[in-house]
This record gives structure tokens, sequence and C-alpha cells, in this order.
């Protein structure tokens, strides 16, 4: 008999052990593509709603713009006669940005003049792919979507989310 109680304990030692084991769940054949349609139509809703909105705009300010493969419109108010900006090459240019409601969010004048690198990726994507289009001494209006912009969450100091912007520039120099 004395050997009845140690095993009795390690029968319920083993027991308790092993039913305290997470049974193996099975894994998962991948995400569920039905999510990746879903969001996939979400954002092409966003981006026609954008587009529609930003279509009204045009009309009602009566702005003839022409638009970009990827959504970007423009519209040339002079056109240059110096070298064509190019990537790689030094831009500076003064300009306004604001939002369609005509609040001013930030400008630079010919003062103080904005500088930057094409193609650095150091401006709004609509931005660096308008100033392509452009050459020294050209000015520019450009209608900007969000997602060419400040996407969804803004710029956290004068752009709020989902923002449409309105950037008119005027190209004073190309260089390099």
């Amino acid at each position: 008999m004395p050997l009845v109680k140690p095993i009795l304990y390690l029968i319920c030692f083993l027991t308790t052990v092993t039913s305290c084991k997470t049974p193996v769940q099975e894994q998962s054949p991948g995400p569920d593509l039905r999510y990746k349609e879903s969001f996939l139509e979400t954002n092409k809703y966003i981006r026609k709603r954008h587009r529609d909105h930003m279509i009204a705009f045009m009309q009602r300010a009566s702005w003839d713009m022409t638009e970009t493969p990827t959504g970007l419109w423009y519209m040339i108010l002079e056109e240059g006669q110096g070298e064509r900006i190019r990537e790689d090459k030094l831009v500076r240019y003064s300009f306004e940005t604001k939002l369609i409601n005509g609040k001013l969010c930030y400008y630079a004048d010919n003062n103080q003049p904005k500088s930057i690198v094409v193609g650095k990726g150091n401006i709004e994507a609509g931005l660096e792919e308008g100033l392509l289009l452009l050459k020294e001494g050209s000015k520019a209006r450009f209608l900007i979507p969000p997602y060419l912009a400040h996407g969804n969450f803004g710029d956290r100091e004068k752009i709020p989310g989902s923002a449409i912007l309105i950037i008119e520039v005027d190209i004073l120099e190309v260089k390099r």
C-alpha cells in the first residue's frame, strides 16, 4: 500500500499537466481574399468620390483643367520659355497651397522661394508630377487629390485628412 499514494499523485499530476496543453490549431490558408477585394472596392469608391468632387469644383470655378492618368488635374496659366523641369534638377519656385474651400495653408513668395531637387520625394507626389510638366518661367495651377498629397491623415498641422489641395506655382529657376 505504500506505493499506491505516490502512484495516485503521479497519475493526478500527469493528468493535470497533459490536460493543460493547448490543442494544435489548424493553420489558416492565408488572408481572406474577400477582405482584400473589399479594401480595393472601398479605395476605388473613395477615389471616385474625390474625383467627382474635384470635377464639380472645377465646373463651379470655370477652370478648364487637364487630368493626368494618376488623377492630378493641372492648368498651365503661363507657358515658360526656359529649361524643362526634369528629375534631379534644382527648381526654385514660389507657391500657394490652399484647401478646396479657399483657406490658405502654406506659401512661399518670390522673395523667399522654395527650392527642391525634383525626384527626391520631399514634396507631395502630385506637386512633383505637376512640376515635371513645366518649364522655367511657367505658372500653373494644380488640383491634387488626397492620395497624391497628404492622404487620410493630412500633415497634422494645416492640412486636414482627405484634403483636396489647390497649389499654384510660379517656376523661377531651373538649374543643373
